[in-house]
Formats: structure tokens, sequence, C-alpha cells
């Protein structure tokens, strides 16, 4: 039973005009049954914002995320759902905090702008959909091109980043809700971690933040290591920018089997400590390894 709530943890990143936006966890104070009886304890729980993605004035998508790494969500989103192919055709970019949730406010150039107005949708994502707004079947599925490298990290490198993965989630320690994408090392080295409540999230924001440093060649030597499972829409996210590995803690989708090896893409399921499955493994030819 939810005794009361606590909104003070520590502040969230700057929109705009300089307001904070909402933290990415709040202190809630409730009671724990069970061995205890009616103990009571402040638990600590993720937040969940709308977050509107506006482009060129004209908002295309709303997602429930948490609100942080907002930049790198709105790269990253834009780059896997084809809105933009390069990140110099972002111009820029504001944030805003507003009443009913936080605007993200992109100039993208008018060209790409032109494309998305023929193609738009009203897509309202919620956590774990990739598939709200879409209104015919034609819709769903999107073509996959080829990932330029084939990436086969060997298992030492699979399992050294699957032991070390937890220690970089700060934000699922805290509150067991979050997800967690992370850009890894072929020695299995984890490099880089985003978190949210949403997988597809996490994933925008990784991809996101890996292109802003490293640019469109960000995934050429490595592998992406996701606490979830890797849906069809994971394999088409990573697919779209390169990446040319894809290991999930959790079970494949047959779809996702499917769109990986069409993509030349190498897919690894079920990653636990001391064992992972291999459903696809890029052609042969140029590999990274």
């Amino acid at each position: 039973m939810m005794l009361a709530s606590s909104n003070n943890p520590p502040a969230g990143e700057k929109a705009a005009d300089g307001r904070d936006l909402p933290a990415a966890t709040m202190d809630v104070e409730v009671e724990v049954h069970g061995r205890v009886d009616h103990a009571g304890m402040v638990d600590v729980v993720a937040e969940e914002v709308p977050v509107a993605l506006v482009y060129n004035g004209v908002s295309h998508a709303v997602m429930m995320a948490t609100p942080g790494d907002l930049e790198n969500f709105a790269l990253g989103f834009s780059l896997t759902e084809g809105i933009l192919q390069t990140p110099d055709e972002l111009f820029g970019l504001d944030i805003r905090s507003l009443a009913d949730g936080i605007e993200v406010d992109m100039h993208i150039a008018g060209d790409r702008f032109a494309n998305l107005k023929i193609q738009r949708r009203n897509l309202t994502g919620r956590t774990g959909c990739g598939l709200c707004g879409t209104d015919s079947l034609a819709q769903a599925i999107r073509g996959i091109g080829k990932v330029p490298v084939a990436v086969r990290p060997d298992d030492q490198a699979v399992q050294t980043a699957v032991d070390h993965l937890r220690e970089h989630q700060p934000l699922q320690a805290k509150t067991g809700a979050t997800h967690g994408a992370a850009w890894c090392s072929l020695a299995g080295d984890v490099l880089m971690v985003r978190e949210d409540v949403g997988r597809h999230n996490a994933l925008d924001k990784l991809i996101g933040a890996r292109i802003a440093e490293a640019g469109m060649q960000a995934f050429s030597k490595g592998f992406v290591l996701v606490s979830s499972r890797a849906s069809y829409e994971m394999v088409q996210k990573s697919a779209q920018v390169g990446i040319g590995c894809l290991v999930a803690v959790s079970a494949p989708t047959a779809l996702a089997i499917r769109e990986a090896e069409s993509a030349g893409m190498t897919l690894i399921g079920f990653a636990r400590p001391g064992r992972h499955v291999t459903y696809t493994r890029g052609p042969s030819g140029p590999v990274s390894v």
C-alpha cells in the first residue's frame, strides 16, 4: 500500500528555458508485507513521462520514457526510424518541460521533413510498444537493409559483457524497473550504457549517444547487449544504423530471427552467465572478430 510520495530525488536534466526536467526516479513511502509485518520503508521507483518528438513544428510521436538522456533518445529514434539518414541532418534541438510531459523540438533538413510528411503516421508509443498508431499491415514491418560488417564475438566476449552489465545499470539497481542497452567491445568490455523503462527507448538512447560521439561508423567494431528480449523492432533499429551483432538476455522472436538473417546480422539470445544461444550468424566474407 502506498502511503505517500516524496518527489525529491536528485535534479534531472535542464530544459531549453533552464527549468528542471523531471528526475529519473522518485522516492515513495511504502508498506512492506511478508516476513516483516507492515514494515515501512522508502522505495525508489522509476519515473515514466510522455515525451513528444516534434519535427519542424509538427508532432510525430509521443513515447512513454524515462526523462533522461533525451538528446540521445531524439537522435537515436530519428535515425532508427529512418526519419534521418545521418546525424548532420538534425540542425538543432530544444527540450521543453510542459505541464503534461516533455517536448523535444527538432529542426531537421527540409528534404527529410518533406519525406516524413509523406509517410507520417500518428504513432503513440507505450512502454514496450513499437506499432502503436500503425493503421495497416503494410506499415507494420519496414524493409530491412544489410549491415555493412558481420560481427561474430567469441563466447568469452559475450560472457564477459553479460557478467558486467549490471554494474553499469544504476537505475535498474535502484528501481528494478528499467532496461539497459550496452555497447560492448569485441573483448566484451562494456563501454557505454543507456537505460529506460522501455527497451526500445534504451536502445535508441544508446544509438544516439554512440553516433553523437563517433559518427555513423560508431558500430563497426563491437556488439550491442540488451537486457530484454530480442523483438524484430530491436533487430530493425540495430540494422538501421549498422550494428552487426545484437545480444539479448532473453529470447528472440521468430520474426526477429528472420529479420536478422535478412540483414546479415549475428543474433544471440538467452545470454545468461555461463550460457548463450546463437540464432543467426552473419554471412561469410568481411567479418569483425
